[in-house]
């Protein structure tokens, strides 16, 4: 079915080509409104944090809130207090302004530093104020506080950091990306031997992430769309975008060389897709599938991963099977032969390349290298058990930005007000003994420094306010946060706030997590277990997956939470992880691991199955040996040349200014390199060659029988 879709493809190429265009210039003009339809997602709706929000949000809605933090210059001076009540004056007359707090005209003393190093002014915002109407009123208070006499006057709060994330987000990406992708088209060139056959790549990831940020804008046309979506949309695009068109060109030229000196075009493209095309469809239905597999979990953090990367999956196989081809049949005349090698020079024996190396070495010492392979492995996932994770907050924007000056400061300056408080809920009343045994054993807690009663609620509850030693998601805001609701034996409590969100977040997660990860997995293997027919393949590629991600997240940790290598990531180390960090590395390390496997098994499999007879000598594990050595030596620059192409791409992601981002980036680019390296180049053939012909194993076959061709 395949090879005559390809021969269709090439008979109708200028067709194809021009739906594409269509849908490609649709995505770049349409698809972008994605980014501002796209929101955070939230908790689920029956977590206690998010109720106790609500319910607190329906009876006063706080507005944004605007925070500076003054230095350089003696706040109790005379001269400086005078110039700053000034200032203050003159924002708290702005329209829109509902509140200053300061420690010259409301004399907030506390608000100065002990040493006397540095100042903070709060200032609270109309709630009834829109969100444009918030940040231009946000921006002329920042330009007044500015005009403060001081040296040094640095302004944030949640509103104006959260347009610092948008903008550095979108010039990490323009700079980034922008010079990733041009390194890309010149890495692709060089090694393919002309710019025509390495545009062919960049325009099919382009063309394909354009597309799906159609669909995904779409989408959200009619339901919430995460901004993870976009994130996934993106990495996903690209890559496998890249790794799909690469397998079609290089399987596109070694059939036009099997072809003799007058190649049929068509039937070459018919070949073409009847082999590569098959794996790319086997690899996207593997990832699409695996990502399918978080949608039964029902949680909306997993549920807006899952949406952006089937999107993106989607797309990216159709145009493997359709825009890939099209545009080789077009251009195939300026498609270098398959013995032109990089710079058009004449290509090095296939069985030189990195993959053929490492393979044949694997195969000489299998015990050794599986060993040594599987033991560096486990030894950078060891750091994995000591992951802390974190909520993101201003210290993840580049250092010296004026929002992350803000909160660090306060940390630093400030401990008294550092603090979020947590806000609980208690169903009893002002004066039930209950609700006053339950305040004094809140405050003999010791990681608890004050506790305030605030106005109850109409429904008969009482809202306490308790405030953590330390900062406001820290180790200690946390212990409350369980103790607290350890207290709630004798009378019903809520805890929410920022450290409670943080709570129940890791929670949902991690009782959701172990249950996406096995739906991913048995999705996957049973998409391999349908490509080779071998469940002891299937099973050996799942696990080798699993290690790599192990030790990706290893090395994260060690870099982001420890701090290696932290001058040369421009220190960015924080003590702790974003929360998403992990999942969003595990889908594009799963699926991007999966497309490798597939592409290098998948040709193993040709080769096992042309070799023909199993029988239990030393024929059998000679024919396994000769077929992964050629599957690999076949398939290995192709896998490897991807691998680079990739690892340019995520090295743009982690040159950006934002910690989460970085840490993505540099977790992908780790991923691919230890990936092609030491799990497919080393672990994979020492693995197979060890197990022999019993790798084609499946239930009902004895070696000697029937090959798996033939069974």
């Amino acid at each position: 079915m395949l090879e005559r879709w390809g021969r269709w493809v090439h008979r109708r190429r200028r067709i194809v080509l021009a739906l594409w265009a269509v849908l490609v210039v649709a995505g770049a003009v349409l698809g972008g409104s994605v980014f501002d339809r796209a929101s955070d997602v939230g908790l689920r709706a029956d977590v206690e944090s998010t109720q106790v929000d609500r319910r607190l949000d329906a009876l006063d809605d706080d507005g944004e809130q605007v925070v500076a933090v003054l230095r350089g210059a003696d706040p109790v001076d005379a001269e400086v207090a005078a110039g700053s009540s000034a200032v203050v004056e003159e924002v708290r007359a702005l329209p829109g302004v509902l509140d200053v707090r300061d420690p010259w005209v409301t004399s907030a003393y506390e608000l100065v530093a002990e040493d006397r190093s540095s100042a903070v002014v709060e200032v609270d915002l109309d709630p009834a104020l829109g969100e444009e109407e918030a940040m231009a009123l946000a921006d002329r208070v920042s330009a007044a506080l500015h005009r403060a006499p001081f040296p040094e006057v640095a302004v944030g709060g949640d509103l104006l950091a959260e347009r610092t994330f948008v903008d550095q987000a979108v010039q990490d990406a323009a700079r980034g990306e922008g010079v990733a992708l041009v390194v890309l088209l010149v890495l692709l060139a060089v090694a393919l031997g002309s710019l025509v056959a390495g545009l062919l790549p960049v325009g099919v990831a382009l063309g394909s992430v354009a597309v799906s940020l159609l669909v995904l804008a779409g989408l959200a046309g009619v339901a919430p769309v995460s901004d993870f979506a976009v994130n996934v949309v993106t990495v996903l695009g690209l890559g496998l975008a890249v790794d799909y068109c690469l397998l079609v060109l290089a399987r596109f030229r070694e059939e036009r060389a099997a072809a003799g000196r007058r190649p049929d075009a068509e039937a070459v493209l018919g070949r073409t897709l009847d082999t590569a095309g098959r794996t790319v469809l086997v690899s996207g239905l593997t990832v699409g599938a695996s990502l399918a597999a978080l949608l039964l979990l029902g949680d909306p953090l997993l549920t807006g991963m899952a949406v952006g990367g089937l999107a993106a999956v989607t797309v990216v196989t159709a145009a493997g099977l359709s825009l890939a081809p099209a545009l080789v049949a077009v251009a195939h005349r300026r498609v270098p032969p398959v013995d032109r090698g990089a710079l058009g020079r004449p290509a090095r024996p296939a069985g030189r390349s990195f993959l053929a190396r490492t393979t044949r070495l694997a195969q000489a010492r299998p015990w050794p290298v599986l060993l040594g392979s599987a033991g560096l492995l486990v030894a950078l996932a060891l750091p994995l058990l000591g992951l802390q994770l974190g909520a993101s907050d201003a210290r993840a924007l580049p250092p010296g930005s004026e929002a992350r000056t803000v909160v660090e400061v306060i940390q630093a300056d400030h401990p008294d007000i550092a603090t979020a408080p947590l806000e609980v809920l208690v169903d009893a009343p002002v004066g039930d003994p209950r609700l006053t045994v339950l305040t004094e054993r809140t405050t003999a807690l010791p990681d608890v420094e004050e506790v305030l009663l605030r106005d109850g609620l109409p429904d008969g509850w009482s809202h306490l306010t308790v405030l953590p030693h330390g900062p406001t998601s820290g180790p200690g805001a946390q212990r409350v946060v369980a103790d607290v609701r350890a207290l709630g034996r004798d009378v019903p409590v809520l805890v929410g706030g920022p450290a409670a969100e943080l709570v129940d977040s890791r929670d949902a997660l991690g009782s959701r997590v172990p249950l996406a990860v096995g739906a991913v997995v048995v999705a996957a293997g049973l998409l391999l277990l349908r490509l080779t027919g071998s469940p002891v393949v299937a099973a050996k590629a799942l696990v080798l997956n699993l290690l790599s991600l192990s030790a990706t997240l290893g090395v994260v940790v060690l870099v982001f939470q420890h701090g290696w290598g932290g001058p040369l990531l421009g220190g960015t180390a924080t003590g702790s992880l974003d929360l998403t960090t992990p999942l969003l590395l595990f889908m594009f390390v799963f699926g991007l691991s999966m497309d490798y496997h597939v592409f290098l098994v998948a040709r193993i499999k040709e080769e096992w199955d042309r070799r023909g007879t199993v029988r239990p000598s030393l024929d059998g594990r000679a024919a396994n040996d000769r077929a992964v050595l050629a599957g690999i030596t076949a398939t290995g620059p192709v896998v490897t040349l991807a691998a680079l192409a990739i690892a340019v791409v995520f090295l743009g992601f982690a040159a950006g200014e934002l910690v989460a981002v970085k840490e993505v980036g540099v977790g992908m680019t780790v991923a691919i390199l230890l990936d092609v390296t030491v799990v497919r180049g080393l672990l994979l053939p020492a693995a197979m060659t060890l197990l022999g012909q019993r790798n084609w194993w499946r239930p009902g076959w004895r070696p000697g029988s029937r090959t798996v061709a033939e069974a």
